[in-house]
């Protein structure tokens, strides 16, 4: 094993910064082997199912969990904006005065609040990176960036793909397939495998489901196949939204005929655990029809893709 710990970036580039909302460590699902997934704050899309509620914003956002708190009033003493208020059911916020310094947090004694979202360097990131280096290699692992959309901080994104490549790292980005497609061109030469989103096939659905049309995303895939990028498409499957023996038809006849041969699908089946996030984002979630699909509902779409010579890997 080789580390490049001490491996110094240019001036413009180790100043180069975005923001991410965490960094996971000893990562198997995010792409090959062991990996370091860097998870960048905002996305374009509203995906009603989505896992990650606090990805969405683009800023620092404060999460409040009412379950840990003790009510010592800490937090509303500390305020520089006096937005928190000690009521019956907890700490309230008026968001319209905070300023998201992160100072209620910080005097917290019980972790009951924490502030989601903060700028990094590329440096920082790397240099969490380096720190998993023997897992990385015994295990052919890498760094993958999610999100979020990390299309949308592109020269972020750029930078640290370009650095990590320098320093013999297996590099993913999970994506939406939503931004512009000259910016994922720019991203693919620099990217060793992309995970790419495909939810539903009917745009008008697709809108209903995620805020934003699918136009753009299926032609982007459609992009990166033509241009010989490695890719493993993955299919969030949510019973009642787009587990339909239609939808899954055109999928399938979709990335079949696709250039560049046979294709992996992961098939993420929804699951409703991250309802709590919601909760401490001061948010609600409507799960509506949302369901898990069945065991043997996910077989039979796998066998679909199996039909068309796809690889189905449930999960993921």
């Amino acid at each position: 094993m080789c580390s490049n710990l001490g491996a110094e970036l240019k001036s413009g580039e180790k100043m180069a910064s975005g923001m991410i909302f965490d960094i996971k460590r000893y990562s198997i699902n995010d792409g090959p082997g062991i990996r370091v997934t860097v998870f960048f704050k905002g996305c374009p899309l509203g995906c009603a199912w989505c896992h990650n509620p606090e990805s969405v914003a683009p800023g620092v956002e404060r999460m409040y969990n009412r379950g840990k708190c003790i009510g010592c009033g800490e937090c509303v003493l500390t305020c520089p904006e006096q937005a928190l208020i000690m009521t019956a059911e907890g700490i309230a916020a008026d968001m319209k005065r905070c300023a998201g310094c992160g100072r209620c947090a910080e005097v917290c004694p019980c972790l009951a609040i924490e502030m989601s979202g903060r700028r990094v360097s590329v440096d920082e990131i790397l240099r969490t990176v380096e720190k998993e280096r023997i897992f990385i290699d015994q295990s052919g692992g890498g760094v993958t960036f999610s999100g979020g959309e990390p299309l949308h901080q592109p020269r972020f994104l750029t930078t640290l793909l370009k650095e990590a490549g320098s320093r013999g790292l297996h590099r993913a980005v999970d994506t939406t397939g939503y931004a512009k497609t000259r910016t994922l061109v720019e991203v693919a030469e620099h990217t060793d495998l992309f995970l790419y989103d495909v939810k539903m096939m009917d745009t008008e659905r697709h809108k209903q489901w995620t805020g934003v049309g699918n136009e753009l995303i299926l032609d982007n895939l459609k992009t990166l196949a033509e241009i010989g990028a490695r890719i493993n498409i993955r299919l969030p499957l949510i019973k009642h939204v787009n587990d339909d023996g239609e939808n899954i038809r055109q999928t399938a006849a979709f990335i079949a005929s696709l250039p560049g041969g046979a294709r992996t699908i992961n098939i993420l089946a929804y699951h409703n655990i991250m309802a709590g996030k919601y909760d401490r984002l001061g948010r609600s979630f409507d799960q509506g029809s949302m369901a898990e699909p069945a065991t043997d509902e996910i077989a039979g779409i796998a066998a679909v893709f199996s039909g068309c010579g796809i690889n189905p890997v449930i999960g993921g």
